[in-house]
């Protein structure tokens, strides 16, 4: 039953989204803790500041940019009538950061921080009126940065990868796997507090075992994700921060609106429910058929059931698209 509510939300929504015009896409800079953020911040044509309309930040998975799947999905809130912004995090992309390619959680809500803070002040947009759209690795840094008190009135997560330490364990290969990946990254932090460098390795490939996501498809297609605008790299020396992450216990302290969109073939399922379980404020759950980790990230199919089923979400937490607000 609920399946069907939200679709037909969704449906709505989707039929609805025709009345807006196409979205322009306006380059935009603002700072955290310092340092330059980079951002795309795509503007339906017909956004009118004496009517602000509800915005989203949208955020991607692990070392990416904001020209990969966040510009996917924010395009997709923006043909559906919302503000959206994507931006790459500091040492990514076209950010600053001394520090390259270094996977940080706390950096990186700290950055969603600041990103929700700068929508605040444009005139097109309700500031009471942002959301939060997190995919993949980002939705744990979403829900954290909600939960710790960043202006987010209501959030959503598509293919969300949130793990706490059982889940890291499920899926990095025991106790054992993970002293072995935590050990790795120490032994690369060591060497760059020594000699300043970083010991970067290949972010993905089809071919060398060294890489961060050895064999993993869409960043090793050129016609997915793997774009002229994305370094394939990264510093091991992250390993002891991520797996050490925990973004499942943000959901006890979650009390903004949630709707979360998965499928049982995509990763880490088991996080997934075991977060939504812990949720006690105002929820909702989408379970797609049959979808894998990347389809979620450009497949026309499932990008639009959740686009869909996210734009019905944000209209009724946030506020229709079309409606003014302050």
């Amino acid at each position: 039953m609920l399946k069907t509510l939200i679709l037909a939300a969704a449906t709505a929504v989707a039929l609805g989204s025709s009345a807006f015009a196409a979205p322009r896409v306006e380059r935009v800079t603002f700072t955290s803790h310092g340092e330059q953020i980079v951002g795309d911040l795509y503007l339906p044509e017909d956004l009118d500041p004496a009517r602000p309309r509800p915005a989203l930040v949208v955020t991607g998975a692990w070392m990416t940019v904001k020209e990969q799947m966040p510009a996917r999905y924010a395009r997709e809130m923006a043909d559906r009538g919302f503000a959206a912004l994507t931006f790459d995090f500091r040492g990514w992309g076209e950010s600053g950061g001394a520090r390259r390619q270094h996977e940080d959680p706390g950096a990186k809500i700290a950055d969603i921080e600041a990103a929700v803070a700068y929508l605040a002040t444009r005139p097109e947009i309700g500031k009471d009126r942002i959301g939060g759209l997190g995919i993949c690795a980002s939705s744990g840094y979403m829900v954290t940065a909600a939960a710790e008190g960043a202006a987010i009135k209501s959030i959503a997560l598509v293919a969300p990868w949130l793990h706490d330490a059982e889940v890291v364990e499920q899926t990095y290969g025991g106790k054992e796997g993970v002293a072995r990946l935590e050990a790795a990254g120490d032994a690369a932090e060591a060497a760059y507090r020594r000699t300043g460098k970083q010991a970067l390795l290949p972010a993905a490939s089809p071919t060398d075992e060294r890489a961060i996501m050895f064999k993993v498809p869409y960043y090793t297609e050129a016609d997915r994700g793997m774009i002229p605008a994305w370094r394939n790299e990264a510093d091991p020396a992250f390993w002891r921060g991520w797996l050490t992450f925990d973004a499942i216990q943000a959901a006890r302290h979650l009390h903004q609106p949630f709707l979360m969109v998965h499928s049982e073939a995509a990763a880490i399922p088991q996080g997934a429910h075991k977060f939504y379980a812990r949720l006690t404020g105002q929820k909702q759950e989408l379970w797609l058929d049959n979808v894998a980790q990347f389809d979620f990230y450009d497949r026309t199919a499932p990008v639009k059931a959740a686009s869909d089923a996210v734009a019905a979400h944000f209209s009724a937490t946030l506020g229709d698209a079309g409606e003014a607000g302050q």
